[in-house]
């Protein structure tokens, strides 16, 4: 019997949002629960991307060296502090972010800056011609010496122009709009992106040599196909920012060569995207001296502490059911709070709707901001200011009591360079070394901290 040496094709459904494979159709993935997402694909068995066969033999980790370069700084210091120090040479990153929040702009900036100093850059983008990144960089302020751009979708093509070319540094912008001849589907489909991406990781690996990649998101927010590329890639990294907020949130998700908790912050300004050195600063600038509901908490984003303010509303109810509304904090942390307020410290908010919302486009995920929000919702409904001098941290146990929180003495050292005059502490942390110009105000309860903190200003509403 005689074998055909013809490619082998086989007809697969793939899900289009979690790029799970099927042998046949199905209503419903079994992965992520989403109906009629599988899609048929036609597979090309011999088609498939192979790598070298040459062997690499195991290495014994203690004769593993390490040079000293191992990581290519960048002139931009608040991305390095989300690489965590700088990029690794080899590695894939893959950066996120809604439609126009500024992914190709801040790519395109960095860029520049590595060709700036010497590096040769090579950037690909497959929904731009050349002129219009052109018309971009102008308006940057970008000449683009060693920069050099090409508009193509096909990833042979690419691989071949960025091969001679020997780059320091690669751009592909989008990877949804590249695709492989070789595989049988269109551009922007699971089976495509996880081809070309596992190309580019191989040539990336092999080359020694880092890749920026684009990615498209979905209606959530999520990656286009989250699950296939996220898993390949070494870094993913998200920009957010609220829609009509200049600030931009540069957030790690993964990350092989360091933390997930750092964050960079940027603001959209005519010449790009320019870095905040004082982020604390920056979202406290426009707090209003006698607010009522607005409590400024120092937080802590990785290594960075970081004060922000959180606002509450609270309103009586116009329907049966009291709402209860969280932006930038958790909902089942607000639900919580809510409750020991009413349980412990004597508020009645049973028919109230309370709101509370973080400024600047923050979300915080950290316990120690619970008596902001806490205070935050008591000062709207005394209608009572809260001292603007003051900042308030510490975690909301269930019986009121107010628990300690770590490295307390940066958050406070944060807050006296701001010139916060005094800080209301859980008890458990009393024993700390703080600046002379901040008073502390230790606590051990949330009534405690009340009665301290929203005990000025107009008659409370409600008595304790």
């Amino acid at each position: 019997m005689v074998r055909s040496n013809r490619p082998e094709s086989r007809a697969i459904f793939v899900c289009q949002e979690c790029g799970k494979e099927s042998l046949k159709w199905l209503g419903r993935c079994p992965e992520c629960q989403q109906w009629n997402s599988l899609v048929e694909k036609t597979v090309v068995v011999s088609a498939a991307f192979q790598p070298d066969a040459s062997l690499s033999p195991p290495l014994e980790l203690s004769g593993v060296s390490i040079e000293a370069r191992d990581r290519l700084p960048l002139a931009i210091n608040e991305f390095n502090r989300v690489l965590g120090g700088g990029l690794v040479p080899g590695s894939v990153v893959l950066i996120g972010g809604d439609p126009g929040i500024g992914k190709s702009t801040l790519l395109l900036q960095v860029s520049a800056l590595m060709a700036q100093g010497g590096s040769t850059v090579v950037y690909v983008s497959g929904e731009e011609t050349e002129r219009q990144i052109k018309l971009r960089a102008e308006r940057l302020g970008i000449r683009g010496e060693n920069l050099y751009l090409l508009s193509e979708t096909n990833l042979e093509v690419i691989l071949d122009q960025v091969e001679t070319l020997t780059p320091g540094l690669v751009v592909v912008d989008s990877v949804q709009a590249v695709y492989a001849p070789q595989v049988d589907s269109s551009s922007g489909s699971v089976t495509q992106v996880r081809e070309c991406v596992s190309r580019l990781m191989h040539w990336a690996k092999t080359r020694n040599v880092p890749i920026f990649l684009v990615g498209h998101v979905t209606k959530d927010g999520a990656i286009a196909g989250p699950r296939v590329l996220e898993h390949i890639v070494d870094v993913v990294i998200y920009l957010e920012g609220e829609p009509f907020s200049p600030y931009r949130l540069l957030r790690s998700v993964k990350n092989r060569f360091g933390s997930t908790n750092e964050i960079g912050v940027f603001e959209m300004k005519s010449e790009g995207l320019v870095e905040v050195a004082n982020p604390s600063q920056a979202f406290m600038s426009q707090r209003g001296e006698e607010t009522i509901g607005s409590v400024v908490v120092p937080t802590f984003e990785g290594t960075r502490p970081l004060l922000v303010e959180i606002q509450a509303l609270t309103n009586p109810t116009s329907f049966g059911q009291p709402r209860r509304t969280a932006s930038g904090v958790d909902f089942n942390r607000l639900l919580l709070i809510s409750a020991v307020l009413s349980r412990r410290a004597g508020l009645k908010l049973g028919n109230q709707d309370v709101l509370v919302n973080v400024t600047g486009g923050l979300r915080i995920e950290e316990p120690a901001a619970d008596l902001g929000i806490a205070m935050a919702i008591a000062s709207s409904f005394r209608d009572a200011v809260v001292d603007p001098h003051m900042a308030v941290v510490g975690e909301v146990g269930l019986g009121g009591e107010l628990r300690a929180v770590p490295q307390l003495d940066r958050r406070v050292n944060e807050a006296a360079r701001l010139g916060f005059k005094r800080c209301i502490i859980p008890k458990a942390n009393a024993r700390i070394d703080a600046p002379p110009e901040i008073e502390l105000i230790p606590a051990a309860t949330l009534r405690e901290a009340i009665r301290v903190g929203v005990g000025r200003g107009k008659e409370a509403s409600a008595s304790e």
